[in-house]
């Protein structure tokens, strides 16, 4: 019972002040298709995932509108990790350890790419010549 009203709280957490006034239904910074796994409920469910200003936002479906309702949002921590599981990534928070399956190799890649990037633009302030190009690999 204990699960059950904390899994109602996290969703209405979503509906809060989490926002911090990102507009994710605009321009995102990285946005697309993952297999999570439920945060109570250990099942892996696809949903459509929008990267914007150091917060992952998922929903149901992907037609993300101002009125759509985010089933949760995720603020960036400093921790990605691709796991030695095909297509996994492994994302830790000051909170809690979540996990995902991207549906390629190069998605992965992508994510990996976008997540690292923006929790690196996000955790200060920094000029254009300190941000590290995450595409750029040898």
């Amino acid at each position: 019972m204990l699960s059950l009203w904390r899994a109602a709280m996290s969703a209405s957490e979503a509906n809060g002040d989490d926002y911090d006034g990102v507009e994710f239904w605009g321009m995102a910074e990285h946005a697309g298709l993952l297999t999570k796994q439920g945060e109570y409920i250990k099942t892996w469910r696809r949903r459509w995932f929008i990267l914007k200003q150091g917060k992952l936002f998922w929903f149901k479906e992907s037609n993300v509108t101002r009125a759509s309702c985010p089933r949760g949002i995720i603020p960036l921590g400093d921790r990605l990790t691709a796991l030695n599981r095909q297509f996994a990534l492994e994302l830790s928070t000051r909170d809690e350890t979540m996990y995902f399956i991207a549906d390629t190799d190069k998605e992965e890649e992508d994510w990996i790419n976008s997540i690292g990037r923006s929790i690196v633009q996000n955790s200060r302030s920094l000029t254009d010549d300190e941000i590290l190009d995450y595409d750029s690999r040898k």
